[in-house]
């Protein structure tokens, strides 16, 4: 057995430029794999994928011609059937065996083992390793079956006969192993040895691989293609970099855009273009967003990030006169930035204000009405979102009352604004531009400062990092938008399940959080006041019900469901930043994590206070407590006696509660929770030392009675910034 590197190519037409690179990437590891798994690599095999529009392949390092022959152990049949009384033989197993090539001379080589609850007989056989042959023919046939297609495509192969379906035709196989073809079958195509390079810049019309090694070096130089998807994206932004560069500019940062450019060129040419200068007065998102996603170019900014009148194309062909290029691409993309100022020019010859009582028309939800009483809804819980400023008492507070009165009034327009570009032929066009637009249109009618402010930002946070919004108006109605949203959404069943979330509503819970814990003036707020104030909005249809369901689609009230859904998003954001299972769920107890704006300091004082050479212990303890007062039937006593404090360790604990208590609580109240956490360390000795001495449950009723309310002031002392218990292992 000899190994040698191995390279497969499949030619295809224009492949998907969204799904190239995952086509690229899942054929590769597909068919290594399964090279793999039958014994045909080394263990030290080297995977390269190349993926280009018009190819799909994999070069292999240390792959064998034949696989290493396995001994197995096979199953035969249990005893009892195997032999008869006398230990002979029985025809059923004389039969077996001759499957396996054998006679009855075999039987005494047999081996009796533990099979169930029985006994069975195993045969010891070697079993022959496949050739390359064999073992790549399934490799490609898996590798095909496995590849993530976004559309099949059904075509005829040239017999005129047969059908195959792929996700795009394929016209030739490429297999070699050093530089032996190995004649695997795929798609009604038989491998060889040529391949075809740049559909109008190769030197040669049919390229003659001469080696797998040879292969990508082959196609650069007579087939005028970079067949390696990543280094033609490193290409690609190596030219985007220079290019820019020599106008003392940048190009627009864009990682999807930058992928599905690399799919379409087999090799890139970037080239510099211009548009005039006066369409620069329309909005730049919608200049930037209209040549990146209708022509694929990169838009030039400057040093401060505004948008130039040069943009980057990437052609696919590399004349010596780029002129002509140059020239096609620069008329085809003035229609579109002339569409671009028709729409915006139309949109502000009406006001956001003479839109609104269009949003009757435009359908919100089928069971949840239009966008103007959603509209309505936002307006309601946005006011109660203020309502709770005005009562907050925090250290977060930042507004005075005249302060908040102007809140209130700027938020009951910017939520009655928001929604009406939806309604204006920009947004209509461009989808993606809803709130950017309201934001620019409320500038351009001179609305009160913010105001336009908060219309564009009341979507965000769009995605995971995306910023926040910038101003307290923007704020409020950022989470009075969510907040309608998931409450909406539940009180209809609409709930998220596994996988599925069509409304995207695990991002709007992970947004209300973000808002209420990082966002300009939002930390004083409660999750549980937010949640009453959405459920509580008027103008809910009928179809709307606080009975609701929660994630698993059970039934459970609205307000339950909701806040264990927060619970939820939120234990999976703090334990992705870092926080520990223990220490999130400590964190996340009962109701402490409603006020969100105090999650990072608890979070921080817990990861303080587990550090501590007392924490395992206390925990511990303080998990014993809990479980001792849930016991407890009926009231639970509060009131400690001094004078029934008879064993010297409870007598111990209480002095030291006593000490440690006040201190804790006043930390505690300054909210310096890592300190206030800290002081409990102190508790360690007493309460081992109680739990070592006194008996709970003594048969004296006043005697257990005043321990367990000792027991439960410590709870209570312990538990006030996190549920310690959790902590214990």
């Amino acid at each position: 057995m000899s190994a040698k590197n191995l390279l497969v190519e499949l030619f295809v037409e224009e492949l998907p430029p969204k799904a190239l690179k995952k086509l690229g990437e899942a054929f590769s590891t597909a068919i290594a794999a399964s090279l793999k798994l039958q014994g045909l690599t080394t263990s030290d095999v080297a995977v390269t994928p190349y993926a280009s529009p018009r190819r799909l392949a994999v070069y292999i390092t240390g792959v064998a011609d034949k696989a290493a022959d396995r001994a197995v152990q096979q199953k035969l049949m249990p005893v009892g059937v195997a032999l008869d009384a006398a230990g002979n033989p029985t025809p059923a197993l004389l039969k077996k065996l001759a499957g396996f090539g054998f006679d009855a001379s075999a039987v005494p080589q047999l081996q009796r083992a533990p099979d169930g609850k029985g006994e069975a007989l195993f045969l010891d056989i070697v079993q022959p390793g496949p050739d390359l042959a064999e073992g790549l023919q399934k490799a490609l046939a898996e590798a095909i079956a496995k590849l993530p297609i976004p559309k099949v495509m059904t075509y005829q192969l040239a017999d005129g006969w047969s059908d195959v379906k792929f996700v795009r035709p394929a016209h030739r196989l490429l297999a070699l192993h050093g530089a032996e073809v190995i004649p695997v079958q795929a798609l009604g195509l038989t491998a060889g040895r040529t391949t075809l390079g740049h559909r109008f810049e190769a030197k040669t019309a049919v390229i003659d691989i001469v080696d797998a090694d040879s292969y990508a070096e082959q196609l650069a130089e007579e087939g005028a293609v970079i067949a390696s998807f990543t280094a033609r994206r490193a290409e690609l932004q190596r030219q985007l970099q220079s290019a820019a560069d020599a106008q003392g500019l940048r190009a627009i940062d864009d990682d999807a855009l930058l992928d599905e450019v690399t799919a379409l060129v087999e090799r890139p040419n970037v080239l510099t273009c211009r548009f005039e200068p006066e369409f620069l007065a329309v909005p730049q998102e919608c200049l930037i967003l209209t040549m990146k996603a209708n022509q694929k170019y990169f838009p030039l900014l400057d040093a401060a990030g505004k948008l130039t009148h040069q943009f980057l194309v990437v052609s696919n062909i590399s004349p010596e006169d780029p002129s002509a290029v140059i020239g096609g691409n620069e008329r085809v993309v003035r229609p579109r930035l002339a569409d671009a100022k028709f729409f915006f020019d139309q949109d502000r010859k009406k006001t956001l204000a003479s839109r609104v009582a269009g949003l009757d028309k435009v359908v919100y939800h089928g069971k949840l009405g239009s966008q103007r009483e959603r509209s309505e809804r936002v307006r309601a819980i946005a006011h109660a979102i203020v309502n709770q400023l005005r009562m907050a008492v925090s250290p977060y507070t930042v507004l005075a009352k005249d302060e908040l009165d102007v809140l209130d009034s700027k938020v009951k327009e910017a939520a009655e604004l928001a929604k009406t570009d939806l309604l204006t032929d920009m947004v209509g066009e461009f989808p993606e531009l809803q709130g950017v637009m309201g934001g620019y249109y409320a500038r351009h009618e001179g609305l009160r400062d913010g105001v336009a402010i908060a219309i564009e930002d009341h979507y965000k946070p769009r995605f995971a990092g995306d910023a926040l919004p910038r101003n307290h108006t923007g704020t409020v109605l950022a989470l009075a938008d969510k907040l309608e949203t998931l409450a909406g959404l539940f009180g209809v069943g609409q709930v998220p399940t596994g996988d599925k979330d069509p409304f995207a509503l695990r991002r709007h819970a992970l947004g209300v959080i973000r808002v209420v814990m990082e966002g300009v003036g939002a930390k004083s707020l409660k999750l549980d006041e937010l949640v009453d104030a959405a459920i509580a909005a008027p103008v809910w249809p009928e179809a709307f019900s606080p009975g609701g369901k929660d994630a698993s689609g059970a039934e459970r009230p609205l307000r339950e469901a909701l806040l264990a859904f927060f619970a939820d998003r939120l234990s999976v954001m703090l334990r992705d930043q870092g926080a520990s299972a223990q220490e999130t769920a400590a964190v996340l107890s009962d109701d402490k994590f409603w006020a969100l704006g105090e999650v990072p300091a608890r979070l921080k004082a817990v990861h303080a206070f587990a550090a501590l050479p007392e924490a395992a212990s206390l925990a511990a303890a303080n998990k014993r407590v809990a479980n001792i007062l849930k016991k407890v039937e009926g009231e639970l006593p509060t009131a400690v006696s001094a004078g029934l404090l008879k064993e010297p360790a409870e007598q111990q604990l209480a002095a030291a509660l006593a000490q440690v208590q006040p201190v804790a609580d006043a930390l505690f109240e300054a909210h310096d929770y890592t300190a206030s956490l800290s002081a409990l360390a102190a508790l360690k000795a007493p309460v081992d030392a109680f739990f070592d001495g006194v008996m709970v449950n003594a048969d004296d009723a006043a005697l257990r009675n005043n321990r367990l309310a000792l027991l439960a002031g410590l709870h209570a002392a312990m538990n006030r910034v996190a549920d310690l218990s959790r902590l214990a292992t």
